[in-house]
Protein backbone atom coordinates (compact mmCIF):
# COMPACT_ATOMS: atom_id res chain seq x y z
CA UNK A 1 0.00 0.00 0.00
CA UNK A 2 1.68 3.42 -1.04
CA UNK A 3 2.26 5.87 1.96
CA UNK A 4 -0.50 8.60 2.60
CA UNK A 5 0.66 11.98 1.79
CA UNK A 6 0.63 14.14 5.02
CA UNK A 7 -1.96 16.84 5.92
CA UNK A 8 0.45 19.70 5.38
CA UNK A 9 1.49 18.18 1.98
CA UNK A 10 -1.77 17.94 1.21
CA UNK A 11 -2.78 21.52 1.80
CA UNK A 12 0.23 22.77 0.35
CA UNK A 13 -0.70 21.63 -3.30
CA UNK A 14 -4.22 22.73 -2.90
CA UNK A 15 -2.69 26.18 -2.52
CA UNK A 16 -0.68 25.78 -5.87
CA UNK A 17 -3.76 24.51 -7.47
CA UNK A 18 -5.74 27.78 -6.23
CA UNK A 19 -2.82 30.05 -6.91
CA UNK A 20 -2.94 28.20 -10.87
CA UNK A 21 -6.40 28.69 -11.03
CA UNK A 22 -6.22 32.24 -10.07
CA UNK A 23 -3.26 32.46 -12.68
CA UNK A 24 -5.01 31.28 -15.03
CA UNK A 25 -7.80 33.48 -14.98
CA UNK A 26 -5.94 36.12 -14.71
CA UNK A 27 -4.13 35.42 -17.83
CA UNK A 28 -7.47 33.80 -19.61
CA UNK A 29 -10.09 35.63 -18.93
CA UNK A 30 -11.00 39.47 -20.60
CA UNK A 31 -13.56 40.11 -17.76
CA UNK A 32 -11.26 39.04 -14.71
CA UNK A 33 -8.42 41.17 -16.52
CA UNK A 34 -10.35 44.35 -16.36
CA UNK A 35 -11.92 43.94 -12.95
CA UNK A 36 -7.98 42.95 -11.58
CA UNK A 37 -6.84 46.61 -12.96
CA UNK A 38 -9.78 47.91 -11.73
CA UNK A 39 -9.21 46.09 -8.47
CA UNK A 40 -5.25 47.76 -8.75
CA UNK A 41 -6.57 51.30 -9.23
CA UNK A 42 -9.11 51.40 -6.45
CA UNK A 43 -5.91 50.09 -3.87
CA UNK A 44 -4.23 53.04 -5.57
CA UNK A 45 -6.96 55.05 -4.92
CA UNK A 46 -7.40 54.37 -1.44
CA UNK A 47 -4.06 55.01 -0.64
CA UNK A 48 -3.93 58.03 -2.39
CA UNK A 49 -7.37 58.87 -0.53
CA UNK A 50 -5.69 57.94 2.65
CA UNK A 51 -9.34 55.50 3.49
CA UNK A 52 -9.90 54.12 7.25
CA UNK A 53 -9.84 50.57 7.96
CA UNK A 54 -13.53 50.22 7.89
CA UNK A 55 -12.99 51.90 4.68
CA UNK A 56 -10.68 48.99 3.52
CA UNK A 57 -12.20 46.17 5.02
CA UNK A 58 -15.22 46.97 2.98
CA UNK A 59 -13.17 47.50 -0.22
CA UNK A 60 -11.14 44.45 -0.02
CA UNK A 61 -14.08 42.39 0.79
CA UNK A 62 -15.99 43.77 -2.28
CA UNK A 63 -13.03 43.21 -5.21
CA UNK A 64 -12.37 39.88 -3.40
CA UNK A 65 -16.20 39.33 -4.07
CA UNK A 66 -16.61 40.58 -7.55
CA UNK A 67 -13.29 38.51 -8.63
CA UNK A 68 -14.32 35.41 -6.60
CA UNK A 69 -17.84 35.43 -8.10
CA UNK A 70 -16.49 36.45 -11.23
CA UNK A 71 -14.33 33.62 -10.88
CA UNK A 72 -17.08 30.62 -10.60
CA UNK A 73 -18.70 32.67 -13.44
CA UNK A 74 -16.03 31.36 -15.84
CA UNK A 75 -16.29 27.74 -14.40
CA UNK A 76 -19.67 27.42 -14.55
CA UNK A 77 -19.67 28.60 -18.49
CA UNK A 78 -16.35 26.62 -18.68
CA UNK A 79 -18.17 23.55 -17.54
CA UNK A 80 -21.45 24.22 -19.15
CA UNK A 81 -19.28 24.49 -22.94
CA UNK A 82 -17.64 21.48 -22.00
CA UNK A 83 -20.89 19.25 -21.48
CA UNK A 84 -22.82 20.73 -24.37
CA UNK A 85 -20.64 22.55 -26.59
CA UNK A 86 -23.58 23.50 -28.86
CA UNK A 87 -26.11 26.65 -27.98
CA UNK A 88 -28.63 24.74 -25.87
CA UNK A 89 -31.31 27.19 -24.25
CA UNK A 90 -30.97 25.22 -20.48
CA UNK A 91 -27.36 25.69 -21.07
CA UNK A 92 -28.08 29.60 -21.74
CA UNK A 93 -30.27 29.89 -18.98
CA UNK A 94 -27.60 29.07 -16.47
CA UNK A 95 -24.76 30.69 -17.69
CA UNK A 96 -27.07 33.98 -17.52
CA UNK A 97 -28.02 33.08 -13.98
CA UNK A 98 -23.86 32.95 -13.33
CA UNK A 99 -23.17 35.94 -15.41
CA UNK A 100 -26.15 38.22 -13.33
CA UNK A 101 -24.72 36.85 -10.04
CA UNK A 102 -20.91 38.84 -11.26
CA UNK A 103 -23.76 42.23 -12.53
CA UNK A 104 -25.01 42.48 -8.32
CA UNK A 105 -22.10 42.02 -6.86
CA UNK A 106 -20.47 44.46 -9.27
CA UNK A 107 -23.03 47.07 -8.92
CA UNK A 108 -22.70 46.92 -5.28
CA UNK A 109 -19.06 47.17 -5.44
CA UNK A 110 -19.31 50.07 -7.36
CA UNK A 111 -21.90 51.32 -4.92
CA UNK A 112 -19.64 50.63 -1.72
CA UNK A 113 -17.21 52.63 -3.88
CA UNK A 114 -19.27 55.42 -4.14
CA UNK A 115 -19.54 55.94 -0.61
CA UNK A 116 -16.06 55.44 -0.11
CA UNK A 117 -14.94 57.83 -2.87
CA UNK A 118 -17.56 60.69 -3.88
CA UNK A 119 -17.10 62.24 -0.49
CA UNK A 120 -13.32 62.37 -0.66
CA UNK A 121 -13.29 63.21 -4.31
CA UNK A 122 -15.76 66.17 -4.11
Amino acid sequence: MPKKESFLVNRIKSVGFALRGALLLIKTEASIKIQFFIALVMTALGFYFDISNTEWILQIFAIALVLGIEGMNTAVEKIADFIHPEFHEKIGFIKDIAAGAVMMVSIASAIIGMIIYLPKIF
